[in-house]
């Protein structure tokens, strides 16, 4: 893949209707190269439909990733709630592999109280559980865990780049918005830059050459994330983020939350050529 593909997190607004058909249509119309399938409030399609979706991308040369459901939790207390949030990790990735989609996307877990190494374990053993059963599935669909915008969920970098050096077929989902939220800092060039070089030194160059980034303005505060801003509403320094990733020439799908959505993935993918 040459360079970033910019696009949407769901169907853009300017679409003809809210069907991931007609927004994978508009996206090409618009320029832009990928598109994020939400699934976010349950995987609602079945196999007829997702293959109807991949043939459109594959005619409309877009690529696809999807985001798997909210109410994932991997620390859960309830070993049902478990049991509920890798069935929706596996039933996100086996529609999004008859999709042609390349990466599957969520929010791991929540501490609720636990530490950061006992909520890792967790993680870690659980997430395991769902790619031995994708393995044995011959999906090959990228699983991939979001760096998250607030002190209370699962995700630091660390947390995030630590599970994909052990699990094979996770690879990480950077949001520079949620780390900047979070945080409060990593808003200027060197800190992009310093998060590109953790990945390389925990992943190695392959990993900056299959990145999946969401951006998007944002708004935060004592506890992190409060919600996706458009970028020339928010603080977040999109135009350093940019030059950073291309500096290390970064390869792979960026997708924008902003609420404009299509808007701002335009103006991403203009500043990124002009650089």
């Amino acid at each position: 893949m040459a360079g970033l593909l910019f696009g949407t997190g769901g169907t853009p607004h300017s679409s003809k209707t809210l069907s991931t058909i007609d927004g994978i249509k508009r996206i090409a119309e618009l320029g832009l190269g990928c598109m994020e399938l939400e699934f976010v409030q349950g995987v609602k399609m079945g196999e007829a439909g997702a293959r109807l979706v991949a043939e459109t991308a594959a005619k409309e040369g877009i690529k696809l990733s999807a985001h798997g459901p909210y109410f994932i939790n991997l620390n859960a207390r309830e070993p049902q709630k478990i049991i509920a949030s890798q069935e929706r990790i596996l039933q996100t990735a086996r529609i999004a592999a008859i999709c042609g989609a390349q990466s599957v996307v969520f929010h791991a877990a929540y501490y609720l109280g636990d530490s950061p190494e006992k909520t890792y374990s967790a993680v870690r053993k659980h997430l395991g559980e769902v790619m031995n059963q994708l393995k044995r599935e011959n999906n090959r669909v990228w699983i991939r865990p979001e760096v998250m915008g607030k002190p209370s969920q699962f995700g630091t970098p660390e947390e995030v780049l630590n599970l994909c050096s052990e699990l094979e077929g996770v690879a990480p989902c950077m949001d520079f918005a949620h780390w900047h939220a979070r945080t409060g800092e990593f808003n200027s060039y060197p800190e992009f830059a310093s998060v590109l070089q953790q990945i390389k030194q925990w992943l190695g160059d392959e990993a900056l050459d299959n990145m999946h980034i969401h951006i998007s303005g944002i708004a935060y505060g004592k506890k992190g994330e409060i919600k996706h801003l458009n970028l020339k509403e928010s603080d977040l320094q999109y135009v350093e983020l940019l030059k950073a990733l291309k500096d290390y020439e970064a390869k792979g799908l960026v997708t924008c939350e902003s609420p404009n959505l299509e808007e701002d993935a335009l103006l991403l993918q203009e500043t990124y050529n002009n650089l």
